[in-house]
């Protein structure tokens, strides 16, 4: 029927399901409609056709089944549909709602076409790609964002302009499907204020945007709002790459409250022990039993609709080493849903970006299954890159690999430098300005006495723990956020960074924010004008990255595209104390558009150290472009603007400083 709307649910286990109806508000039932089992029922599917709906209303789900052998049906709950593209309710942040309450939240059926017109996706190269992870909340719900509706997929719309001036090319979004921001336990030691969780790492709905993420979300505008978003990053050349969270619901364990696949079909969705206890390998109480073929197919489906309907660009899987268990949670050599994932027509386009561990110790990086189509969050990567410029000794070898695309992870499966994702930060852990104020987490407002977060984070402090008015060290402090920037821009692979780390943002020495919807967390605008100098120097990176195809490889580097340096030309110091490192790559061996070479020095010592320049590949003389340790805005200038310098000579690279060299022009 053309006016008809057709409702479907899978469970295979449940004996009666009822389609609950409601009004688009308030808290009247419309109907409710038990499906027959022989007549609504196709194997696992329960479905039925209804015409004569308004063009909007609400809807759920009452099922029933056994009570045994790891099921929960209870059919005096209304479940949430699994494939709803939007909920009801809790459209303004932070608003709690209670079992026992008429606004509690459900599917919402929208008759609302939308235009895309034109909106093209921008298909970056991987290797072109500048990855710039950010919280959609907290980007602009600071009063000094400036923006007219803060907190929003609106409100990043706003803030397009500055990030084309940046050079990024992508937004990584920590997850905007529907969760429960009020489901935090925890609260503030000193004040008592309950916490929330602000990251949003608790899934209730994997197809929903979230309504409190839309300005439009009292209206149900969340879907078309969205989109918005995303077509106004392709107009202005940005993809946009979805974190999703398929390792576990926000239902929780025995504690949690049902919303959806508890009550639709525990034991079917979810990975159970011998005593029907919840395996727990995502540390979030649950873990997806994620390649049964029953939810593997419901997870496919939905990655193509927001691909194929919502346009976005990549994925990003949070814990995606969950994804290779088994429904015992034994780990899997070809995990079929990883498989179906790199292999789905829909997605073949759409960049694939694995967190390759989980919470039980499943250590992925490099090895992650079917990775010709997946990059990686390269762990090794930021472990290394802290280390050697917190001024540990006898790196110098594990650097030069990560600075060439960390081949020896990658090279052996037939992989490309872009199956790194590098990174020197995260949302997780120490933000830049953190990295190297802070010697120790300081977690103690998130209310678990500092049980949280990471104690191994390879930070610095400078000398001083936390905020200080010495400017030596603070001079050192923005030295070595320079040094650790640009590293990040100068090596091969797929550079990652942290909104905020441009102009110095602070969490104050917390390295678990998650539960921190407050100015700990929130993006404080007044620092980009504050640390101007700073946020100088990270545009000028990107735009030195973008302008050199030789930092921007498709192939691993071979014998004669880079030499490998010390001190003194051709004589790499890979010894256990070694503090320095130099390398010059062969503009002519690109692979791509021939480049001018580079010459780059790293001195991790806390002594200037004297660096004699080799031969330009191309024969050309050197001019500075990059040098740490100098003033803004000395400390990097435009292609040609800096003193030249010629094979021989020696240059004092400061105590904890890199210079860039770039051969002049024919």
């Amino acid at each position: 029927m053309p006016d008809g709307v057709n409702f479907a649910l899978l469970s295979r286990n449940a004996t009666s399901v009822t389609l609950v109806l409601f009004p688009i508000s308030g808290s009247g039932v419309l109907a409710e409609v038990p499906l027959h089992p022989l007549r609504n029922r196709t194997g696992d599917h329960w479905h039925i056709l209804i015409s004569g709906l308004p063009p909007s209303f609400s809807y759920g789900w009452r099922v029933d089944g056994p009570r045994t052998r790891g099921h929960r049906f209870d059919p005096t709950l209304t479940l949430l549909d699994p494939s709803s593209p939007a909920l009801s309710g809790c459209s303004t942040w932070g608003r709690a709602t209670e079992p026992s309450d008429h606004t509690e939240r459900r599917s919402l059926y929208l008759r609302r076409p939308y235009r895309w017109g034109e909106d093209i996706p921008p298909l970056i190269s991987p290797e072109d790609s500048i990855i710039y992870e950010l919280h959609v909340r907290g980007f602009t719900c600071h009063p000094s964002s400036g923006v007219r509706h803060p907190g929003t997929f609106a409100g990043l719309i706003e803030k397009i302009p500055y990030l084309q001036s940046l050079g990024i090319t992508a937004v990584e979004l920590l997850p905007i499907h529907e969760f429960d921001e009020n489901d935090c336990p925890f609260f503030h030691p000193a004040t008592g204020a309950k916490h929330r969780n602000f990251w949003g790492y608790n899934t209730i709905a994997f197809a929903a945007p979230k309504a409190a993420y839309a300005a439009s979300g009292p209206e149900q505008g969340q879907v078309h709002e969205f989109r918005d978003m995303v077509k106004a990053f392709h107009a202005a050349g940005i993809e946009v790459i979805l974190d999703v969270v398929f390792n576990h619901s926000g239902e929780g364990d025995d504690r949690g409250r049902t919303s959806s696949f508890r009550g639709i079909d525990n034991a079917l969705f979810y990975m159970m022990g011998p005593d029907d206890n919840y395996l727990n390998f995502s540390g979030c109480g649950n873990t997806l039993n994620c390649n049964h073929p029953l939810v593997r197919g419901l997870l496919l489906n939905c990655l193509r609709y927001w691909v194929a309907d919502m346009h976005i660009d990549g994925l990003r899987f949070d814990l995606a080493s969950v994804l290779g268990r088994d429904g015992n949670g034994h780990v899997l050599d070809e995990p079929p849903v990883l498989e179906m994932i790199a292999e789905d027509g829909v997605l073949a386009h759409t960049k694939l970006i694995a967190e390759p561990w989980d919470a039980a110790g499943l250590y992925q990086v490099g090895h992650f299954p079917y990775g010709r189509r997946w990059s990686e969050w390269n762990g090794q990567y930021r472990d290394h890159i802290r280390r050697f410029w917190r001024g540990e000794p006898g790196l110098t070898a594990a650097v030069a690999t990560r600075l060439a695309g960390s081949s020896d992870l990658y090279e052996w499966a037939g992989r490309k430098p872009t199956s790194s994702i590098n990174f020197v930060t995260c949302h997780d852990g120490f933000t830049l300005w953190d990295l190297v104020s802070y010697d120790r987490k300081h977690n103690r407002a998130n209310g678990e006495d500092e049980r949280d977060g990471s104690n191994d984070n390879h930070s610095w402090n400078c000398g001083v723990e936390g905020q200080t008015l010495d400017e030596k060290v603070l001079r050192l402090r923005r030295r070595q956020a320079r040094n650790l920037f640009a590293t990040l821009m100068l090596s091969q692979g797929v550079p990652m960074m942290v909104a905020g780390d441009e102009f110095l943002r602070t969490q104050g020495g917390n390295n678990n924010a998650w539960c921190q919807d407050n100015e700990v967390s929130w993006v404080d605008w007044t620092l980009a004008d504050k640390n101007a100098e700073f946020l100088r120097f990270c545009r000028e990176m990107i735009a030195l990255r973008k302008r050199h195809p030789a930092l921007r490889r498709r192939s691993f580097l071979q014998p004669g595209d880079v030499i490998w340096h010390g001190t003194t030309p051709g004589d790499p110091d890979f010894n256990g104390h070694s503090h320095a490192l130099a390398f010059a790559l062969d503009g002519s061996r690109t692979g791509r558009e021939p480049d001018r070479d580079i010459y780059v020095a790293f001195n991790a010592w806390n002594q200037p150290l004297r660096f004699v320049l080799p031969f330009a590949p191309q024969g050309r003389p050197w001019r500075r472009t990059v040098d740490t340790s100098l003033p803004s805005p000395s400390e990097i200038v435009g292609l040609d603007e800096g003193p030249r310098l010629l094979p021989g000579m020696a240059y004092n690279v400061g105590p904890h400083s890199l210079i860039v060299l770039i051969g002049e022009g024919a």
